[in-house]
This record gives C-alpha cells, structure tokens and sequence, in this order.
C-alpha cells in the first residue's frame, strides 16, 4: 500500500495528470544480466520490462520520452513491433550520449528538451512491477521534487535518502559514495521521481561527472534543490512494487511476484486454480466464465479462455479456447478450440480450427480445419479439412508434403476412416465415402464410394522356414 508523505487534496489528482510527462531510462547496457539481449527487453510473464513500463507510462501520459543507448536500433524495433501506431504517436525516442554524459543525469539531458508539459515523472525501464496508480501519486503533489523511497532491513546496493529535521529529503547518496553512517540508513531510493520541468531545466546543467563511477547522477538535482530552498517531498512506497531488475534472480523475482497477482486477479474473477502456485499464466491471457487449471498448467501469449477446462501438464499458447476441455498433456498452439474435447497427449500445432470436435490419444493436428469429427488416437492431420461426422481410424496420416510444396487434403461429411490410412495429397474424399483399413488413397473419390486402396494380400507357404530355419 502507498503512504504518502508528501501530499495534496485528492481532487488536484486530474489536474495533476493532465500536465505530467514521463521520462523512461532504457539505455544501460545491462552488463550482469550476462545476456546479449538488452536488459530491457527481457520478459516478465511475457511482456519484456520496457512494455510494462511503457504500457502503465501510456496510462498516465500522452507525451512520453523513451531514453535509449545501448542496442538502440533493436530496442526501438522492439518498440514499433510493440506497439501500435495511436500508441507510439505518443512515445518519442532520445539516444543518450554514453560517451560523454553516462549515467541517470546524461539521460535526463538527452530527454529533458522534448517535455511538453509542467512537470514530469522520471523512472527506469527495469522495474516492471509498477502500476500507473504508482506513477499518479508520485506526480501527484505541489513540491518542486518528489521522490519515491522504500524501506528495507537490506539497502546494499541503494542509494540511501538522507531526510532534514522537518523529513525533507536534502540529499540521495550512492552507496558507492557513501560513508559508514549513510550506509546505516535504511531509507532507500527508488528511482522514480517527479520533477517540475522548469525546476530540472535549471538543476541538469549543474550536477558533475566527479564521483566514484565518473557519471551524472540524477540524484545530485537533490542535494542541489536543497541547496536553492527548493521544496523536495518523498513517497514511502513497497519495495516489492518498486522492484528493480539488475540480474537474472530478480528477473526471476520479479516474474514470481506478477505471476502472483495475474492468478490472484483471475481466482477472484471466479477460475478454479488447482495447486495455482504450479500454474503459469501470461499477462496477455485472458480468461472468462468457469474455468478451471489443473497443476504445471501453461497459458503462454495472447490467449482467450472461455468455459474451460484445462488439465494437468496441457500447454496452451497464443489460442482461443471456448467451451471445451483440454485433457492432460496436451499441447495447443496459435489454434481456436470450441466446443471440442483434445487428449489426452495431442498436439495442435498452428493454424488448426477444431470446433465440435474429439480429439484422443497422440493425435497432431497441423492447419487444420474440423468440424464434428472423431479422430481417437494416434494420427496425424496436417493441411486437411474435414466435415461433419466423419471418423478417423487410428494411424491415419495425411502426407500433405511432396518434397517441394505441401498440399491440401478434402475429406467431406460422414466419411468412414479405416485404421491405417494413407491421404498422399492433394486429394479430394466426397461425403459419404467409406475408406478401407490400410488403404494409401491417392484418387479422389465420389459420394458413396467405398474405396479399397492396398495390394493384395499373399501368403507363400513354409515362407517362415526358407527365412528363418526350423525352430524347435
């Protein structure tokens, strides 16, 4: 829960939001996440940090200033990849200067002429925790800077807040550049702070590169705001919210604790979750109705659950799932799913339409498109349409790809399927039509047909003995 320190009349809020803009630090190179990605773009339950930031910046302002570096081309690709056009008309890019202005404050001056707006509300893009209610209350306020602090029995690595007599905030100290006494402090800084625009066009030309790390700190403008009896107000904030991503363990931090409330939100929308803590759901799921997840349930990307059940082991990704139920082990990619029942153990890899329909035991589906059909176990279906009551026998195989191109098998209303079946495509069955067992059907077929497509069968006596001997 947010306490405010530093506050004003909960009815200035709107006025408030109406003037702020948003500055995101992106640019650190992100040297102990040991990746080759930027550190930004790694995903928290499946947005990277950067489209969790954004998106709550996107709530809070329409005139916001993304701050990049390192990587900046694959960065901002990700962002227009991301994001859709009404969305970024709203976010402008600034490259930061790394070589000559490192550091928060080399940030801010590459960002800081852009702002439109009275006041604005700086953050770094590793924090994908926070909401934009978080972000409005920080702007929120009548003092020339705001900043959001937390407390922890563990500051190691934070910038300590030191407070006046009267609470105000007078300086942020790295803990680099900290001596035993400021190292005590356990009042921490966030890295989230409101600034009057004007007030930090006047405080970036005066903070210096002469520290430690020999970069410009965004926390000097504190010391240095103090020093002109400017008012300086704090925000005591969790921690757990305010959570900043350096490493793979806090990535993974971070990624448990939004999983936490995504399951949280969607049980008191009424999901049965069995065992939740051994469910993952993404961000950009949704689910409706009465649905209920068995434990090591995935819903991974955009999915649409509706009126489902989801067993145990089943993976769902980037698919609509509506009135069916998805037995255990079974896997569902970029498919739509309705009134359908899937394993357990299959497998619909993309592009599949099932609707009406049971699928059983190690069936995979592949581009393909059935309505109220039977195909019980141990099959595959790929680049074929099939209708209305039509059964499929076990160890059917469509063989839709000749080496070059793939193509299309058509099998009409109320076909009959026998075990063992070929389809060498591009191949038409019109409704109707009865298949034999063990059949490698290379012709179309007309309504009614039986269609009988194997040699046949000979025996040759003693046969076994000429192969093997006599066995006694």
């Amino acid at each position: 829960m947010l306490r405010l320190v530093t506050m004003r009349h909960h009815f200035l809020r709107k006025k408030a939001m109406d003037a702020v803009s948003v500055i995101i630090l992106a640019a650190g190179e992100g040297t102990r996440m040991h990746s080759s990605k930027p550190k930004v773009l790694h995903e928290v339950c499946g947005y990277s940090m950067l489209a969790h930031v954004l998106n709550e910046a996107l709530k809070t302002s329409d005139d916001i200033c993304v701050v990049l570096g390192h990587k900046f081309d694959e960065v901002s690709a990700h962002l227009n990849e991301n994001f859709s056009y009404e969305m970024r008309k709203k976010v402008h890019l600034a490259r930061q200067n790394i070589q000559s202005h490192p550091g928060t404050g080399g940030a801010v001056m590459a960002a800081i002429n852009s702002v439109k707006n009275d006041r604005v509300v700086i953050l770094c893009a590793d924090i994908p925790l926070i909401k934009a209610r978080h972000l409005h209350i920080i702007a929120d306020t009548g003092a020339d800077v705001n900043i959001a602090v937390f407390k922890t029995n563990n500051p190691n690595g934070y910038g300590r807040v030191v407070l006046g007599p009267d609470s105000s905030v007078i300086d942020i100290v790295e803990q680099k550049d900290a001596d035993e006494m400021q190292k005590s402090i356990k009042l921490c800084n966030s890295g989230v702070y409101s600034f009057k625009t004007a007030v930090l066009k006047e405080l970036l030309p005066k903070i210096s590169n002469k520290n430690s790390s020999n970069e410009y700190y965004l926390t000097d403008c504190i010391s240095l705001a103090f020093g002109l009896n400017l008012r300086v107000g704090h925000v005591l904030v969790n921690d757990s919210d305010f959570l900043g991503v350096n490493d793979k363990f806090a990535l993974a931090q971070a990624e448990f604790i939004m999983s936490q409330r995504i399951k949280e939100t969607h049980l008191r929308n009424g999901v049965i979750m069995h065992l939740p803590d051994n469910i993952y759901i993404d961000a950009r799921a949704s689910l409706e109705g009465e649905c209920e997840l068995w434990p090591n349930v995935v819903i991974k990307g955009e999915c649409e659950i509706e009126n489902s059940v989801i067993e145990s082991g089943a993976v769902i990704v980037q698919s609509k799932i509506k009135n069916a139920h998805i037995k255990a082990g079974s896997i569902v990619e970029n498919s739509v799913v309705e009134n359908s029942q899937i394993g357990p153990m299959a497998h619909l890899r993309p592009h599949s339409i099932i609707k009406h329909t049971q699928i059983g035991n190690f069936v995979e589906l592949k581009n393909a498109n059935l309505n109220g059909v039977k195909a019980g176990h141990l099959s595959y279906l790929g680049d074929c349409e099939i209708g209305v009551g039509s059964n499929i026998g076990c160890g059917t195989v469509t063989c839709h790809y000749d080496g070059v191109k793939k193509h299309q098998t058509k099998i009409g209303k109320n076909v009959f399927v026998g075990s063992n079946t070929a389809f060498v495509a591009p191949v038409c069955i019109a409704d109707d039509t009865a298949i034999a067992a063990g059949s490698v059907v290379t012709q179309n077929s007309k309504k009614g047909d039986l269609v009988i497509a194997r040699s046949k069968q000979e025996n040759k006596e003693n046969g076994f003995y000429k192969l093997f001997g006599s066995k006694k």
